[in-house]
């Protein structure tokens, strides 16, 4: 039995009804059959890796200098990956999820603070969510900014509907936008016809990424941008809708399938960030297009390039569907770290009401007085907002399942922890250095 297993005043129930909601086969079912009970949380966790704020770092970084800084999404993948399997590892072995586990270990001050700074996170996550939105329904219908941003309002009713069908419709949902987005970029890079050659030499980091100061730059930006701290607690909560036997066996179980689950998920979204950079290295790069940042810049030179009219309301759709997913997973974290943090349970519209309108409020400001730039800029201070917070929530995760008292006999490993620490640190450096680069 783990510490956490008796009662404590800060295990409350994460997501209401979903908790322990998902069937998982009895011990006489097969391993591909436990594996597909389990196959969900990651893929929810994995849109936080391929939203519409990632876009801009992989579009400039393919654009100025090719193929290159693909060793750098790889990179940030794995760096990802770890995380998210000790994300799923703490939810599992001790029943909290990475709020609650902060509100039962820390002091009011901190846990008052940690709050906080995860709100602003989560305001700018969501944020960056709408303006992407925003944006893709300008691209492909010709709707203002400001119309676009606020049409985003209407998502709340999306993500009503799909809680109260169920969390497998919700992550059903949430799949069926990832293949959308990767039958798009499939597409797209099918049409740029991209040299494989420069994608496998891409994939080796080479010394002019730390030498090239421009380089440098970007790379910290995509490395800084890629691990989103929300993920963090959602995934801690979200691996708790399985309804595995709560005994050492069947956590041992839960987190091996959640780890794997986790691990495929990010894959995936490795393929999509990769693309994004490919495709850009591609279809602008080898053309003399070197300073594309923009998604509206991408979006307009897409279909010349490439001289096929339909690349750009492909990329448009891909878009769309990313900022849709990014809108449910970066709600269901806002009620996971409200509930954990301050035991606060709001009713689901309300949270998203008040999560969704401070994120409405200053884009639809920003895109009625300056219009795209305006829009443009505004996404690239989210990323500032995200990239501050992330070390409050990654360093609180590498203690605690690094913690005996707290994990029990589910602690993570001597290496592990040497590697957590590790990619904690050189998170904290990277977003110092990505907010010192925004800044300027």
């Amino acid at each position: 039995m783990t510490p956490r297993d008796i009662d404590h005043p800060h295990r409350l129930t994460p997501l209401g009804s979903t908790h322990n909601s998902v069937a998982i086969p009895d011990e006489s079912a097969s391993a591909w059959r436990k594996f597909a009970a389990f196959t969900g949380p990651g893929f929810l966790v994995a849109v936080g890796y391929m939203d519409p704020g990632n876009w801009a770092t992989d579009l400039a970084g393919g654009s100025a200098f090719g193929y290159a800084l693909l060793s750098v999404i790889l990179l940030a993948s794995l760096m990802a990956m770890l995380l998210q399997a000790l994300a799923a590892r703490l939810g599992i072995a001790t029943g909290m999820d990475l709020a609650q586990a902060c509100r039962a270990e820390y002091p009011l001050p901190v846990r008052i603070f940690l709050w906080l700074v995860c709100e602003a996170a989560i305001i700018a996550c969501d944020l960056a969510e709408v303006i992407g939105t925003a944006i893709a329904l300008q691209l492909l219908f010709g709707l203002p900014l400001l119309w676009g941003v606020l049409a985003t309002a209407l998502d709340v009713l999306l993500i009503l509907y799909l809680q109260q069908k169920g969390f497998r419709r919700l992550e059903a949902f949430i799949a069926a936008l990832l293949m959308v987005i990767a039958v798009c970029f499939v597409a797209e890079l099918l049409l740029a016809k991209p040299s494989l050659g420069g994608i496998v030499g891409g994939l080796v980091p080479t010394p002019s990424i730390l030498t090239d100061a421009a380089m440098l730059t970007i790379a910290v930006g995509i490395l800084g941008a890629t691990v989103m701290p929300h993920n963090l607690y959602l995934h801690s909560s979200i691996v708790q809708t399985r309804r595995f036997t709560r005994d050492p066996a069947g956590r041992r179980e839960a987190i091996r399938f959640a780890t794997l689950d986790s691990s495929v998920a990010l894959s995936f979204a490795f393929f999509i960030n990769a693309a994004i950079l490919i495709l850009a290295a591609a279809a602008f790069h080898t053309a003399g297009h070197t300073a594309i940042a923009e998604i509206g810049d991408a979006h307009r030179l897409l279909a010349p390039t490439l001289g096929v009219a339909a690349a750009s309301t492909i990329f448009a759709v891909a878009l769309l569907a990313s900022g849709q997913n990014s809108t449910v997973t970066a709600t269901l974290a806002g009620q996971i770290v409200m509930e954990g943090f301050l035991d606060l349970r709001l009713k689901p519209w309300a949270r998203q009401l008040v999560t969704r309108g401070l994120a409405i409020a200053p884009a639809a400001f920003v895109a009625a007085r300056y219009g795209e730039s305006g829009t443009a800029r505004l996404l690239i201070l989210s990323q500032i907002v995200l990239s501050f917070q992330l070390p409050f929530a990654v360093f609180p995760l590498v203690m605690f399942t690094g913690n005996r008292r707290l994990m029990g006999e589910f602690v993570v490993s001597r290496g592990v922890r040497i590697a957590a620490w590790t990619v904690a640190f050189a998170i904290l450096a990277l977003n110092l250095v990505l907010i010192g680069e925004l800044i300027a």
